[in-house]
């Protein structure tokens, strides 16, 4: 059967690609034989990050992208299979958001909250799709959280997108998969990402605290939600097509 993790002669797309688990979600894949294209709408993390993936022997592309319009993320499609010549994996790990009490919410800030979250993969992953469709193959991944499986008051919107975004997966699965491409999603625990670290500062604890209410006792480290996304992209999940899974290091005393 071979390496049913190898990427080798794929190319795959990640999205957020120059900071936390979508760099490590692209130098996991690279590290395994993917060409990688970057996508985000900051270009020196970007650079930084095709620079560590060049040093690995890949071909890699940096494309400054705000995943948020339609007419950026064909762009960054076609600009894919323009230099790489095709395109065989999408992670849309782009996302992120703000915490504060419900009320203070305003129409602005939770349509962001969805174009960000959500739209973007809408957008993206019919994008993508048309080339794998045309190929007969093919690999979504979408990057959720395990906010859009619990009740968050304090992230209501971010929540309420990423609870679309699961449903998002099952529904472009049910739609594409015996055509060829699988969907899936990773809902992501707490994770290492300066995010993260940015939002505790902010709220004044310490990150690793988060860590203690699941049964390994830590958060994440980004590398291990990028080895989740390399199982989903490569043929070792090849049976595989609309899930969620979880990855939250264990359900803690509460059982959440």
């Amino acid at each position: 059967m071979g390496n049913r993790f190898s990427m080798a002669g794929r190319v795959a797309v990640v999205t957020g690609g120059g900071t936390g688990i979508g760099r490590a979600s692209a130098l996991v894949l690279a590290e395994h034989g993917a060409d990688v294209v970057l996508a985000g709408r900051r270009s020196e993390p970007l650079e930084e990050t095709a620079a560590e993936i060049e040093a690995l022997g890949r071909r890699v592309l940096a494309v400054r992208t705000d995943v948020m319009k339609a007419d950026e993320c064909r762009t960054l499609v076609d600009t894919t299979i323009a230099e790489l010549g095709h395109l065989d994996v999408l992670v849309n790990h782009a996302g992120g958001g703000a915490t504060k009490a419900l009320m203070t919410w305003t129409d602005d800030e939770w349509q962001h909250a969805l174009d960000l979250n959500l739209s973007s993969a809408w957008y993206l992953s019919r994008a993508a799709a048309e080339p794998m469709l045309a190929q007969g193959k093919g690999a979504i991944v979408n990057i959720s959280s395990g906010a859009g499986l619990l009740a968050m008051p304090q992230a209501p919107a971010y929540a309420a997108a990423k609870a679309g975004l699961n449903n998002l997966t099952g529904s472009m699965a049910a739609a594409w998969t015996r055509k060829g491409v699988r969907v899936n999603c990773i809902a992501c625990g707490a994770v290492r990402t300066p995010g993260l670290e940015a939002e505790a500062q902010h709220q004044g604890f310490a990150v690793d605290v988060i860590g203690q209410t699941n049964a390994s006792g830590r958060i994440a480290e980004p590398d291990e939600i990028g080895y989740g996304v390399l199982f989903f992209a490569s043929d070792a999940s090849s049976y595989c097509s609309g899930q969620t899974l979880y990855m939250h290091g264990g359900p803690g005393p509460a059982g959440v």
